[in-house]
C-alpha cells in the first residue's frame, strides 16, 4: 500500500497536470550547493510576531545540533529590519545582515533556505521568489487565497524541486498521526461526518491599534507589499490588520480553517471538496473590517465520480464568544474520534439492539486514548511540541531531501478548500470544483476576487 506522501504526490500531479520532471533538483545535485556537513544559512522573510514568538525559539534549540544558521533578514518596514536584527542577534548570537527587499536579499546569494511569515496573500508569490533563487521553504500557511497564486506555486515548487514544508503543524503531532493511521487502517470504518470549531473570545484579534499609529507611507514599501493585488491608497491597517481585509486575507478561512480542513485530506486521501456553501458576516465587531467575525461553512467530501459515498464537513468559528474552543471530531457508526480531547470512544456507535432491530450489524469502537498532546485555539500555538516538530522535520529534510510531514502538496490542497469556502461565502452560491482546469467555480464561471465579489 502506497504511503501518505506517495498518494498526495499522485492526485494533486494527476489533477494538475504536473510532473516532477527533469528539472527537479536531485539530493546529489543539492549537495554541490550545500554538503552534508556544510552550514545552511537561513534567511528570514519577513519579520513577523509568528517569526518572534513561533520559529525562533525552536530554531534556536535545533540551529547548533543541525548546524544551520539565520544569516539574514528581507523586511520592507525599516521598523522590523531594525527589530528584527536586534532580536535575532541577541537570540542566536550571531551577526544578522538586513536587506530592504528579497531581491536584494536573493541577489546578494547568502542563504540556502527561508523562513516565511509575510501577509496571507503574499506566502504563494514569496515562495515562488524563495525556490526560484535556489532556496528551500519553510512557508506558513495559507499557502494561497486564489487559485491563480495557488496553482502557479505548486508548478513553481514542482519544478524547483526544493524543498517545501507548510505551516500546517498537526502534520508533526503524535495524536494526528496516530488518528491518521487509526483510520487508514479500516478500524474506525468509512468517516461519514467531521465537526470543525474554533471559536476564539478575543475582541482585539488581528487588530493593531497602538501600532498602526506609529507607520507611515514612508516607512514601507507599498508597492510593493501590494504584489500582485489592486492598488489601493497607503493604509496601515491593511499592512498590520491583514487579516481583516479581503484581498490581503480571507481571515477565518485562511487563518483557522486551513489548519483544520488539511486533517481532512490527509486522514481521507481526498484533495479537495467536492462543493461547499458557507453563511456568515460582520456581526459585531464594526471596525471598518471586511472580513466576517463569524462563519459556518459546511463541505461535501467524496469522490467524485460516486456522489451516494462521502461524508459532510462543517466548520465554524466566531469571534464574539470563545464558548466550544477548538474543535476536531471525525464520526463513523462506530463512535468518534475526538482530537479535541485526543479520545476514540464508541460514543453515538451503533450498539447491539439498534442493529439488531434494523437488521444490521453492531459496531462499536473501543476506547483508545491518542499519545499527543491537545491543541489549543486561544493560546500562542507556536510555542507548542507541534511546531517544534514541524521546524525539525524541515530541517532534517533540508539535509536528506525526503519530502517534509506538510509537502507542497498538502498546501495546495488547503488553499482549494479556503478559496472554497471564500468563495462561498462571498457569492452566496454553493460552488464547486472543477478538476480539469483547477478552477473554484461559483455560478458557473471561475471564482476571481476582483470580479465576483
Amino acid at each position: 500500500m502506497e504511503n501518505r506522501r506517495e498518494f498526495l504526490k499522485k492526485s494533486v500531479l494527476a489533477t494538475a497536470g504536473l510532473s516532477v520532471g527533469v528539472n527537479a533538483m536531485s539530493a546529489t545535485s543539492y549537495r554541490k550547493i550545500v554538503g552534508a556537513n556544510d552550514r545552511v544559512r537561513v534567511g528570514v522573510v519577513g519579520f513577523s510576531d509568528r517569526h518572534r514568538a513561533s520559529h525562533v525559539g525552536p530554531f534556536k534549540d535545533l540551529s547548533k545540533k543541525m548546524n544551520f544558521e539565520i544569516t539574514s533578514l528581507s523586511d520592507i518596514w525599516n521598523r522590523r529590519r531594525d527589530e528584527g536584527k536586534a532580536y535575532l542577534e541577541k537570540q542566536l548570537g550571531n551577526t544578522v545582515t538586513v536587506y530592504r527587499n528579497n531581491e536584494e536579499m536573493y541577489d546578494a546569494k547568502v542563504v540556502d533556505a527561508v523562513f516565511l511569515s509575510t501577509a496571507d496573500f503574499q506566502h504563494a508569490l514569496h515562495t515562488i521568489e524563495a525556490v526560484k533563487a535556489g532556496c528551500d521553504v519553510y512557508a506558513e500557511k495559507p499557502l494561497a487565497e486564489t487559485m491563480e497564486d495557488n496553482r502557479a506555486v505548486l508548478k513553481a515548487v514542482k519544478q524547483s524541486g526544493k524543498i517545501v514544508q507548510i505551516g500546517s503543524q498537526r502534520r508533526s503531532g503524535d495524536a494526528y498521526w496516530a488518528a491518521d493511521e487509526f483510520i487508514k487502517s479500516g478500524k474506525f470504518g468509512p468517516i461519514v461526518m467531521v465537526e470543525l470549531v474554533w471559536n476564539v473570545n478575543q475582541p482585539g484579534r488581528w487588530r493593531r491599534p497602538e501600532l498602526t499609529k506609529t507607520l507611515k507611507e514612508s516607512d514601507v514599501d507599498w508597492k510593493r507589499y501590494l504584489m500582485n493585488r489592486p492598488y489601493e491608497a497607503f493604509d496601515p491597517r491593511k499592512y498590520l490588520e491583514y487579516r481583516l481585509f479581503w484581498p490581503y486575507s480571507s481571515g477565518i478561512p485562511g487563518q483557522w480553517m486551513s489548519h483544520q480542513i488539511d486533517t481532512v485530506h490527509w486522514f481521507s486521501g481526498l484533495p479537495h471538496p467536492r462543493s461547499a456553501v458557507a453563511n456568515g458576516g460582520i456581526y459585531q465587531w464594526k471596525d471598518g473590517r471586511r472580513n466576517p467575525d463569524t462563519l459556518t461553512v459546511v463541505f461535501d467530501y467524496g469522490p467524485l465520480n460516486d456522489p451516494t459515498t462521502g461524508f459532510q464537513v462543517q466548520f465554524t468559528s466566531r469571534f464574539s464568544n470563545g464558548s466550544g474552543g477548538t474543535k476536531e471530531i471525525y464520526y463513523s457508526n462506530g463512535g468518534e474520534l475526538n482530537l479535541d480531547t485526543n479520545l476514540i470512544s464508541p460514543n453515538g456507535g451503533l450498539g447491539a439492539r439498534e442493529a439488531q432491530a434494523m437488521g444490521m450489524q453492531a459496531n462499536l469502537l473501543p476506547e483508545i486514548k491518542l499519545k499527543g498532546e491537545r491543541v489549543e485555539a486561544g493560546a500562542n500555538t507556536g510555542g507548542d511540541t507541534l511546531t517544534y516538530n514541524h521546524i525539525k522535520n524541515w530541517m532534517e529534510c533540508v539535509r536528506s531531501r525526503k519530502q517534509p510531514n506538510a509537502p507542497i502538496e498538502a498546501g495546495y490542497q488547503h488553499s482549494i478548500a479556503t478559496i472554497m469556502a471564500n468563495a462561498a461565502h462571498r457569492t452566496g452560491l454553493r460552488v464547486t470544483f472543477d478538476d480539469k482546469t483547477q478552477e473554484v467555480m461559483a455560478g458557473g464561471k471561475p471564482f476571481k476576487y476582483g470580479e465576483n465579489v
